[in-house]
């Protein structure tokens, strides 16, 4: 299992970044070479899934391994049980790693009126927390704005030129991100020449809302701002779709959030580009930063001996459907994220793995990886022989499943309940309790504007895919229950 010395991991995560933002998923307006570089020489998977289009259950599903439903995280405001099992937690106890988390995490509250110094922690086996949940400095113990003042700066934000929902953000050299990366990078440098294995999540903020760059990197983009196209959003199409999109089309986050959004058909079409001008921004900062602390590995010779993995944990709508931020809904721009495995010599390189991959599979194959043996309460599937080749080339799934329940408080009467299984060629949506749903045939309709749900030529199919999220729905059964006799 594994190699003989247990690999680094250098495991980048970012929030609310959708797949096709990286010139390696072929986006040809970010800058993001680094990135592409790391993708060149390592293994992308094309077809990698979140198991929810909300922070806190896809991170508390990733981190163990386990569905959202089965971890007991499934909504964000709520703590993660504290018998549950991280894997940075299980490489701690049984392979030695040394742990360290820069920026957010996530797994509990973080409300500013409850968080009286970081969020609130289980055994979660980190020995570093480097903890800032987001840019703003009315957190408690914000380690990023302890960082600010020590340079002598005061957080601000100003809004971009008269723009509803894009502003000016903190400089490159005093922004989050750059935090993060900093942090990682005297983490990396530190433990160099230690005997022991290490472990650094570096779980950045961006591309997250408030879309909020340096202005220096915005302004790369207004040059060619009537290029960047608008949402895909076809007139009507909401209309056959559950109302909790048409609620959040009209009123976004159902009125309760606080970061000025305006209702969709209120954003003028340069609104709209310079709001994705401004995501695309925040991202290629964010490429910057994984270039110093890739070089940073290279500098202390330990690259070859480090598994880098670079991620998102859900995406973004980005207008898409009408639709800003994130929500009770499972379209590719919600919930396909990038998913990046490098290590030199050990990961096969420049393989680009179309098949269907979901996040919890991640702790599974760190815990391969490191000569662990595998946590018997983990639901994922190692990706480990797939990565350095020991295995065959088969897709890992036939098909990925993703859940929200009630995981966000904009939906209350009713809550959302909704459940998503998705194959190669259809994508099925339930809306438990309300009879509704979504269904799309992904061959004829990738952007996902027509929905079937209703359609008498689709009715097999619906059937066929109901049968497949029943089973999925079944398997999310928590495997820890040990059977102690025969009755």
């Amino acid at each position: 299992m594994g190699n003989l010395t247990p690999p680094n991991i250098l495991w980048i995560t970012t929030d609310q970044q959708r797949f096709d933002t990286l010139g390696c998923y072929e986006n040809d307006f970010v800058h993001t070479p680094n990135i592409d570089r790391l993708a060149e020489q390592g293994f992308l998977f094309e077809n990698a899934f979140s198991q929810s289009p909300v922070c806190s259950p896809s991170r508390a599903s990733f981190l163990t391994g386990r569905y959202p439903r089965t971890a007991r995280c499934r909504q964000n405001g709520q703590t993660i049980p504290p018998d549950e099992r991280m894997v940075t937690k299980l490489l701690k106890e049984q392979a030695g790693y040394v742990c360290g988390l820069s920026g957010k995490l996530h797994t509990a509250p973080c409300e500013p009126s409850l968080v009286k110094g970081t969020e609130q922690r289980i055994d979660d086996g980190y020995d570093e927390f480097n903890w800032s949940h987001d840019h703003n400095p009315v957190w408690g113990t914000n380690q990023y704005t302890n960082w600010l003042t020590s340079h002598g700066q005061v957080y601000r934000r100003d809004p971009y030129k008269g723009s509803t929902m894009v502003q000016a953000g903190m400089p490159e050299d005093y922004h989050q991100t750059t935090w993060c990366a900093e942090k990682a990078i005297n983490f990396i440098r530190t433990n160099a020449d230690k005997d022991a294995p290490w472990l650094f999540s570096v779980n950045i903020f961006d591309p997250h809302h408030p879309f909020d760059p340096p202005v220096e990197y915005l302004e790369r983009y207004l040059e060619k701002l009537d290029q960047l196209p608008l949402p895909d959003y076809v007139a009507g199409e909401l209309a056959t779709k559950p109302h909790f999109q048409r609620m959040d089309h009209v009123s976004p986050y159902n009125g309760l959030h606080g970061d000025g959004i305006p209702a969709y058909e209120k954003i003028s079409p340069r609104e709209h580009r310079l709001i994705k001008a401004a995501y695309y921004a925040m991202i290629d900062l964010i490429d910057v930063q994984v270039g110093r602390m890739l070089q940073a590995l290279e500098e202390t010779g330990q690259l070859d001996n480090t598994i880098v993995i670079f991620m998102s944990d859900h995406g973004e709508m980005l207008g898409d459907h009408g639709i800003y931020l994130k929500g009770p809904y499972f379209y590719e721009g919600a919930i396909h994220v990038p998913l990046i495995f490098s290590q030199p010599g050990v990961i096969r390189s420049g393989v680009r793995q179309s098949g269907l991959t979901e996040l919890v599979d991640i702790a599974p194959t760190l815990l391969e990886a490191a000569g662990v043996a595998r946590y018997p309460g983990m639901q994922g599937r190692s990706m480990w022989k797939l990565l350095t080749g020991q295995g065959d080339d088969r897709p890992p799934r036939d098909d990925v499943y993703c859940e929200y329940y009630n995981a966000m408080p904009w939906h209350q009467d009713p809550t959302a309940q909704t459940t998503m299984v998705r194959t190669v060629d259809y994508k099925l949506i339930v809306v438990h309790g309300l009879d509704t749903g979504e269904l799309y045939d992904l061959r004829s309709d990738p952007r996902e504007n027509v929905n079937h749900w209703d359609d008498p030529d689709y009715q097999t199919i619906k059937l066929e895919m109901m049968k497949r999220l029943c089973d999925r729905m079944a398997w999310t059964v928590d495997p820890l229950p040990v059977r102690e006799a025969d009755w």
